[in-house]
């Protein structure tokens, strides 16, 4: 298989432009991916525009990740409902950094090959551009006819909040991107999401216009759960690749976790096993669904990719800690078990509260393990709620300093997989 059917195979290819797969089976191709810094960390929805990368660069191809230090302080209207707040330069600085030093984890800039990866910043090439410069440059190429043709204006233009010119201008300023990597870097490719289509054409229309030359574009469906659930959100919120942010344990659970359907889809998506490598595991997944091998396969390989040898260590340690040995006591745990649990939600609460003891429910309630009594009792009551591994049947359950493990801890399990070390504080 060459690139762009490997790709289509994991699922990884939506809408192409004609003459891309000719282009990269031509020549060593210089492609490229826009990352939005509106936080210090990528999510895991942005590992689908990193692999994209990566399989550029293991078919030979020359990868620069671009992050947008000016189409971030501006707002990309595909597929918002409404316009984000804009982000100051210090905030934008801190953001590209933090975004700078992940993608370098996955792309090889080793400057002595050929197709070394490079990073790249739109705010280089647009600091020093003044308006009337821009609206000469590119704003006279493309007519507001083409740009209201977009599905991510149209929706816009139709919703009760319409859209600020702050957010119409910016399909031209990410189709400058293009022409200007194109012009100075000879990128000839640019790859993104489905929702970027429209911006991407934008960026092709202006090559073509300014310069006569000639670019390829192809997308990747966003993604989405078998069940119609938002990918990579959870009750704890977004799954980020910053360890500090989610920890390893957590981001390996979350991949363990997934249904079956989603694991047969996700194992081609977000890993780069080799496809006879895949279909084999399938085969074993298929034979006996319970061993749930391909979630095994799947949660050990992006762990490994995104965390290293070191975080899938620490994520297999703390998920034996917690859930080997089930029928084990909480007490077979030592202080050193409990506390190297990384990953599981910490909280503290006040020692004196269960001298006298204090009713299951409110402890829950005021620990924030639940959000309200209301939903504690209800939980309780049916049976999704265990302390130090102990099932709790009973809403007038006295939690008290007696069932503090060493002295200091309780280990409470909300359903099956959430989990929340309470420390006694004085």
């Amino acid at each position: 298989m060459n690139l762009i059917e490997e790709l289509k195979w994991r699922g990884m290819v939506q809408d192409i432009m004609p003459g891309t797969s000719e282009q990269l089976e031509k020549e060593m191709t210089t492609g490229y991916v826009g990352f939005d810094p509106t936080a210090d960390s990528l999510h895991i929805g942005s590992l689908v525009p990193i692999l994209l990368l990566v399989h550029l660069q293991k078919a030979g191809h020359k990868p620069i990740a671009l992050v947008g230090g000016a189409t971030g302080m501006v707002g990309d209207p595909s597929g918002k409902s409404e316009e984000r707040n804009l982000l100051s330069e210090d905030v934008l600085n801190h953001n590209i950094a933090g975004v700078k030093a992940q993608l370098e984890k996955f792309l090889d800039f080793d400057a002595t090959k050929p197709n070394a990866a490079e990073m790249a910043n739109n705010y280089d090439w647009f600091k020093e551009f003044s308006f009337l410069q821009f609206i000469r440059e590119a704003g006279k190429h493309i007519t507001v006819n083409y740009m209201m043709a977009k599905d991510s204006v149209k929706k816009r233009l139709e919703g009760d909040t319409g859209m600020s010119f702050t957010e119409f201008t910016y399909q031209l300023i990410q189709g400058y991107d293009f022409y200007y990597l194109h012009k100075n870097k000879n990128t000839k490719l640019q790859m993104g999401g489905s929702d970027q289509w429209g911006n991407i054409l934008t960026g092709t229309e202006l090559i073509r216009r300014k310069s006569g030359g000639e670019a390829f574009a192809f997308t990747c469906p966003l993604i989405t759960k078998a069940d119609g659930g938002k990918f990579g959100k959870t009750e704890k919120g977004n799954i980020w690749l910053d360890a500090d942010k989610t920890s390893p344990y957590l981001f390996y659970q979350f991949w363990l976790n997934a249904t079956d359907a989603d694991a047969l889809k996700y194992i081609k998506i977000f890993t780069l096993l080799e496809p006879i490598v895949i279909d084999e595991l399938i085969n074993t997944h298929e034979q006996n669904e319970a061993e749930r091998t391909l979630q095994k396969a799947l949660a050990k390989e992006v762990t490994l990719f995104v965390h290293g040898e070191q975080g899938y260590t620490e994520a297999l340690e703390t998920t034996a800690k917690i859930f080997a040995n089930q029928n084990a006591s909480a007490e077979s745990l030592s202080e050193e078990d409990l506390e190297g649990m990384s990953g599981i939600l910490k909280v503290d609460y006040p020692a004196e509260k269960l001298v006298a003891g204090i009713d299951v429910v409110s402890f829950l309630a005021e620990t924030a393990i639940f959000p309200s009594k209301g939903e504690a009792r209800k939980t309780v009551q049916g049976g999704g709620v265990s302390i130090n591994r102990k099932k709790i049947e009973a809403i007038d359950f006295m939690v008290e300093t007696s069932q503090l493990l060493h002295g200091k801890y309780l280990l409470v399990q909300k359903g099956k997989k959430n989990f929340y070390l309470v420390s006694a504080t004085t």
